[in-house]
């Protein structure tokens, strides 16, 4: 193809949705698949003693130790305003960084359990439909076809909001 033609291509509208391809880790969450980018994870673990911190949210399940470091855990099906689960075998912590307002922070969110690491293209992922205003997609980058299914796509950075993170900052100082 010669060069012109690709930079042509470059500005088109498809080239624009390729900042959301590449690698996402998939997880479930009641009979749903979710995914956020693997750049975002930091560690899979599995469940461990969460040490409950008074006067949180009921989403914020607490903190864990993870190698001396002290990590804040959010469940995710609770800050979804799904019905609690009982942790199972298969649930698991993945531990995250996030962009907080002085800099990256680490943060655990509890999943029901963790399924694969998928690689999307542009073609795969499709922008979030319109639900109307009282249903926002703050949190979703998009929704990813994958085998004849629909996976929600989380921009990990917004579900684990600064809200959150200036409610945790204060128990971590």
């Amino acid at each position: 193809m010669p060069p012109s033609m690709l930079v042509a291509n470059e500005s088109s509208p498809a080239a624009q949705t390729d900042a959301r391809a590449g690698k996402y880790l998939t997880f479930q969450l009641a009979n749903e698949e979710f995914g956020i980018r693997v750049l975002k994870v930091r560690e899979i673990m599995g469940l461990q003693e969460i040490t409950a911190v008074p006067q949180t949210p009921m989403h914020i399940k607490g903190v864990i130790n993870l190698r001396g470091k002290v990590v804040p855990v959010i469940d995710l099906r609770l800050k979804f305003g799904l019905e609690a689960a009982e942790y199972t075998q298969r649930t698991c912590i993945i531990v995250t960084q996030v962009q907080g307002e002085s800099g990256p922070i680490m943060m655990g969110i509890v999943v029901d359990g963790v399924s694969e690491v998928l690689n999307l293209t542009a073609q795969e992922i499709e922008d979030t439909p319109d639900f109307g205003e009282a249903v926002t997609g703050q949190y979703l980058l998009g929704m990813a076809k994958v085998k004849g299914k629909v996976k929600i796509l989380l921009d990990i950075d917004r579900v684990l909001s600064t809200h959150d993170i200036h409610g945790l900052a204060a128990i971590l100082h």
